[in-house]
């Protein structure tokens, strides 16, 4: 069966991915069992689409319908493919400004970020299949409406990614504290794609072992970080300052 932005049982998903509906995510009872599960998770990992095993309570709080013990989200969105972004953009602008987002979780923060991106003139946002935040009704309520104006790509991996735009001549920069090098010291004027890390741990180590350079904004408080949401904005207005001056 199927609501606006959910699909909630074994056959229906199933049915779902294979009519190809773009799921966004599939959420499994940690402890089904049974033929048709077994099914479902040979669909969800031929296909290559974000799942995770949640316990029962979380899918009981998704829907109060006769769930099975799946429940799956719905993107709103289409979504673009690696390649095609880079090529398409290469192909209309000599400096393109990407943003990679290393496993980002919370849905108001990736929609902010979105309403952010739009605003700045952000080519395309680039994120991990697994682990990211869904793209669902928070995401596009928070984006105000940015989510559909944006490109969004899925990948398998942010460092195959970084790997195929650096190829391309677009350099890699990763917002982290752990630098001596300031936000004002990067040349963001270039064609260039900032990462931005996970609320809780940031850029991944071995991200950052790859990019091209690393920058971190200045901090006078006692707080010794912002919210990824905001940290992103100060980035991407300095590329826009940059390119403007």
């Amino acid at each position: 069966m199927k609501n606006d932005n959910q699909i909630f049982g074994i056959r229906a998903i199933i049915e779902a991915i294979q009519s190809g509906t773009v799921i966004d995510k599939v959420f499994i009872h940690k402890e089904a069992q049974g033929d048709l599960m077994r099914e479902l998770n040979k669909v969800i990992k031929a296909k290559n689409i974000n799942f995770s095993y949640v316990p029962v309570e979380k899918l009981n709080r998704m829907t109060s319908m006769n769930h099975q013990g799946a429940v799956a989200t719905i993107s709103p969105i289409g979504f673009i493919d690696l390649e095609e972004l880079i090529e398409s953009t290469l192909a209309k602008k000599e400096n393109p400004l990407f943003l990679i987002l290393d496993q980002l979780s919370d849905a108001r923060n990736f929609g902010a970020i979105i309403r952010t991106a739009e605003c700045t003139g952000v080519d395309g946002i680039i994120i991990q299949k697994q682990g990211s935040a869904p793209v669902n009704g928070d995401t596009v309520k928070t984006s105000a409406g940015a989510v559909f104006n944006v490109p969004i790509c899925k990948v398998d991996h942010i460092k195959d990614a970084i790997f195929h735009l650096q190829g391309s001549g677009i350099k890699t920069v990763a917002a982290t504290e752990k630098t001596d090098h300031n936000i004002y010291d990067i040349d963001f004027s270039a064609p260039v794609a900032i990462i931005m890390g996970n609320e809780e741990r940031g850029v991944n180590p071995s991200v950052l072992k790859i990019v091209d350079e690393k920058a971190k904004l200045p901090m006078y408080g006692t707080i010794e970080s912002l919210n990824v949401s905001v940290a992103c904005g100060a980035f991407l207005y300095e590329a826009v300052r940059q390119r403007i001056s």
